[in-house]
């Protein structure tokens, strides 16, 4: 394929393509977009430089697919052009996620609903993805009834500048601060702006987000969202109370079998998920499961992930990898219509 990056230049864009690297995907030309100020760099990919281009320039080129990840601004104006112009977009930002009519994915729960005329479809949240994917099977079993969700958000979520503000403060250097208070030796309450409500977008996201990946409208999602001095990933404390009563060893076998999600869960040996054993892994890591005795049907569990991996760019690679292997990219649905 004829494979556009837009944001090429940043975190996500960065992992994206290591990951297309590995991916097995076979792409002809990298048609690597960020600002006109990047416009003219060089990225390397497979072996070889490809040069970084403006986003109207790239879509000019006509490639088969996109990947998004430059924030939600650049994907509101560019994703419908792209669209229209029949390139699938997979975008990383929130601009598309809970737009009626746009799929959003992930891949080992409901990539099943993906169609060739999907040209906007929408990568979730970080702390959502991780979360589902432990959620949803449990769900299928025992069923779903309110789930309370505190999440510990790694500095990468935030970008280039967070990383930078935490190792100058480690550092005595000056600094560029870009959260409200200092992040290092420190836990900052919020990730995102607050709503009128009291809680932060963040955590609406992950509310909003969760229901709509596994269509249940009504299900009753809280979050509490905090940025901590981390690098490898997003660590998170859920309790989830259950329609039916459940078995703690069937539960591990659920989840020992689902694809994307691995059980560390050996308390007698201090076996348990943690960032730093996340950190340049793909899959969703779960442990610390155990009964929540003061509540009936309820059981309390700890979830991590990369938030830059299976949290974005993973995900994102793992939706283009479908599409692929289903024939639903430009061409290959244009070559499927031809033979018909």
């Amino acid at each position: 394929m004829r494979l556009a990056i837009v944001g090429a230049t940043g975190l996500v864009g960065r992992k994206m393509l290591s990951l297309l690297e590995e991916s097995g995907l076979t792409i002809v030309e990298l048609l690597p977009a960020a600002s006109e100020k990047s416009a003219g760099k060089t990225l390397f990919f497979n072996n070889r430089e490809w040069p970084v281009r403006t986003v109207q320039q790239v879509l000019d080129m006509k490639p088969d697919a996109a990947l998004f990840s430059a924030g939600g601004s650049v994907s509101l104006e560019w994703a419908p052009r792209f669209a229209e112009a029949g390139i699938t977009v997979i975008d990383n930002s929130s601009a598309w996620r809970m737009k009626s009519g746009i799929p959003l994915t992930v891949p080992e729960i409901n990539a099943k609903e993906l169609k060739a005329s999907d040209k906007i479809i929408a990568n979730p949240n970080c702390s959502t993805i991780q979360l589902v994917m432990v959620l949803n099977p449990l769900h299928q079993k025992y069923g779903l009834k309110r789930v309370v969700v505190s999440t510990y958000q790694s500095i990468t979520g935030t970008g280039a500048r967070a990383v930078a503000q935490m190792e100058a403060e480690r550092n005595g250097n000056e600094v560029d601060a870009i959260y409200p208070y200092p992040i290092d030796k420190n836990c900052i309450p919020q990730c995102d702006v607050f709503a009128e409500s009291g809680y932060t977008k963040e955590e609406w996201k992950v509310v909003y987000e969760s229901r709509k990946i596994m269509n249940l409208p009504e299900l009753r999602v809280t979050a509490t969202a905090v940025r901590v001095p981390v690098v490898g990933g997003h660590s998170e404390s859920v309790n989830i109370e259950f329609d039916n009563d459940f078995d703690l060893e069937e539960v591990r076998n659920i989840l020992k079998n689902t694809p994307g999600v691995i059980v560390q869960d050996n308390p007698e040996k201090l076996e348990y998920p943690m960032p730093l054993k996340a950190h340049d892994k793909n899959e969703v890591f779960v442990g610390r499961i155990r009964r929540d005795f003061s509540n009936p049907n309820t059981m309390n569990l700890w979830i991590v992930a990369d938030n830059l991996r299976k949290g974005a760019a993973t995900n994102a690679v793992q939706i283009l990898q479908y599409l692929d292997k289903n024939g639903l990219l430009k061409g290959q649905a244009e070559q499927v219509l031809n033979t018909r």
